[in-house]
């Protein structure tokens, strides 16, 4: 029997010689908190980078892409590794390559006589591996030490983890960049990564692993097409959704990747036990619509988060670093709320929890949708984040313990590999949707405010005004201020009230196309109400299993 001061015994499903079932989460959680640090902290620092190595912005958005490619990517196979190899031995071998290609993208502008923005994009390639092989192994490991009854107050601070990452990483980002250099974005996370290795080899048990095969064509057939389709769906805007080499568009590089992952089910299913992802998983009601869920509120993060940073940066004028903090009050009640919310999961039953979770992040999109306004004081914005923060709260741990708590020894690895890999790839998909429906809305509501306020022009350049700013919009690079075509001989007074009265037409259609896509993100978040209430509330168990030697 063993206890943690202010939460109840808990008698661990393995020997742990003598000590707490908690004292496995500090290097669990240490790791996905760098894991979940990088996939914001690069953000804010993509003008200094494209100023450092004199790259396009392109090719800096690489940066950020190439990790989260190979991290999504990778993650199914690396949940499965753990089940055949131990989660100890593959989540030390991913933080050490994290750790590692850490200090490299950080030293990356040294190589060479010139910096070379490819050696960064390939180090974060390599980063995002060590990121994949590091994640499922933390929910899994949860999973094999905790009993199910008490599992979700440590995924609940599994799940603070998130909240406070998100809080974390665009203040460091701008704190690092502004005053010792972009290199420290990398840098932070060496110290981190050797005090999660040394916990790691002093607290991390050795879990018996269960003689699982891999499954060399479905590792070839997962990886293949989820990167087909990830690729597509992350990069497609930068290609206008149309041709990326030869006769290979977007969408028959997407097609072409559900083609190849329609084949690996397909080859799962003949697989049976011996299967990459075994299917019989999805045989559990709450699993799947877990997976479901999962997707749901990445998507609703990516939906939220994109048009929001621009709002606060180009329509309200914010810096990045003041932006974040408009941001935090949504990340500092997450990261208090998961805790609570996940003790609250062992004691009625979770598919609760998450559907109040989804609604009260619902109730967040549509008080943004509401309030969005080119005058509106930062202010205003702090309760509806602050709601958003207790729906992700009551959301990520619980679902996340829903998605696994079913599982046994043998798959607990499998599982939180595919639950982690859906819910990579909702985020992916939420953002391809997103910005191409905030594009959309902007080619409609953007003409929309030209022509109420052209009424404030003199009447011989009013046309001339509506038809610059509709071929414009659309774009989420300008804002529509230099599109107006005026004559040389236009007095300078007529032309700045022209400027003025374009970049007025842009805030004020950038708003509506902004609340218009939050409208979208809210009925997305509606399946994922649906799909919690869906949920069983006694959880299918695959075998429970007995306490094993560490």
């Amino acid at each position: 029997m063993s206890t943690s001061p202010g939460r109840g015994p808990v008698t661990p499903l393995v020997d742990l010689h003598g000590r707490s079932a908690w004292s496995v989460l500090p290097p669990l959680i240490l790791g996905f908190f760098m894991i979940m640090v990088d996939t914001t902290i690069v953000n804010i620092a993509i003008p200094t980078l494209t100023e450092q190595f004199s790259a396009s912005l392109i090719e800096v958005g690489w940066v950020n892409s190439a990790y989260l490619l190979s991290y999504a990517v990778l993650m199914l196979l690396a949940g499965r590794l753990g089940d055949r190899y131990g989660q100890k031995s593959v989540f030390i071998a991913g933080l050490i390559v994290f750790t590692t290609f850490s200090f490299l993208c950080g030293f990356s502008g040294n190589i060479g006589s010139a910096p070379e923005i490819g050696w960064l994009i390939g180090f974060r390639v390599v980063q995002g591996v060590g990121a994949a092989m590091m994640t499922p192994q933390t929910m899994s490991m949860i999973t094999r030490v905790f009993p199910p009854t008490q599992r979700g107050a440590a995924m609940g601070l599994w799940g603070a983890t998130a909240g406070v990452a998100t809080l974390v990483g665009p203040l460091l980002g701008g704190v690092f960049v502004e005053t010792i250099g972009w290199e420290w974005i990398f840098y932070v996370n060496i110290p981190v990564g050797v005090a999660a290795l040394w916990f790691s080899v002093a607290r991390l048990p050795h879990l018996p692993s269960h003689g699982t095969t891999i499954d060399p064509l479905g590792v070839v057939l997962s990886v293949l097409g989820l990167a087909a389709v990830v690729f597509g769906l992350q990069e497609g805007e930068n290609f206008d959704w149309g041709h990326i080499w030869g006769p290979i568009s977007v969408w028959s590089l997407v097609g072409l990747g559900v083609l190849v992952l329609a084949v690996f089910v397909w080859w799962q299913h003949r697989q049976g036990p011996r299967a990459l992802l075994p299917l019989r998983l999805f045989r559990s009601r709450n699993f799947s619509l877990a997976n479901v869920d999962g997707m749901v509120v990445t998507f609703a993060m990516i939906g939220i988060f994109f048009p929001l940073t621009i709002f606060l940066q180009s329509i309200l004028g914010l810096t990045p670093i003041n932006a974040a903090l408009v941001m935090m009050p949504g990340s500092l009640v997450s990261g208090v709320v998961a805790p609570f919310a996940g003790r609250l999961s062992d004691r009625v039953p979770a598919k609760w929890v998450v559907a109040a979770g989804f609604a009260a992040i619902a109730g967040a999109v549509l008080w943004l949708a509401a309030v969005l306004d080119p005058d509106l004081s930062p202010f205003a914005l702090l309760w509806p984040m602050a709601l958003f923060g207790v729906g992700t709260g009551l959301t990520f741990s619980p679902l996340s313990n829903l998605a696994t708590s079913g599982l046994d020894a043998r798959t607990a690895g499998a599982g939180a590999g595919a639950f982690n890999t859906n819910r990579q790839v909702g985020g992916v998909i939420g953002s391809a949707v997103v910005v191409a429906t905030l594009s959309a809305r902007l080619g409609v509501t953007v003409p929309a405010a030209a022509q109420d306020v052209a009424a404030q022009l003199p009447e011989q350049y009013r046309q001339a005004f509506v038809d610059g700013i509709s071929q414009a919009s659309g774009s989420l690079g300008t804002t529509a201020v230099g599109s107006v075509q005026l004559p040389d001989s236009v007095p300078a007074s007529v032309a700045e009230q022209v400027g003025a009265a374009a970049q007025q037409a842009f805030f004020a259609g950038f708003a509506d196309a902004a609340a218009q896509t939050l409208l979208l993100v809210g009925v997305v978040l509606v399946v994922g109400v649906l799909c919690a209430a869906a949920m069983s509330p006694v959880q299918h168990r695959e075998h429970e299993a007995a306490p094993t030697a560490a």
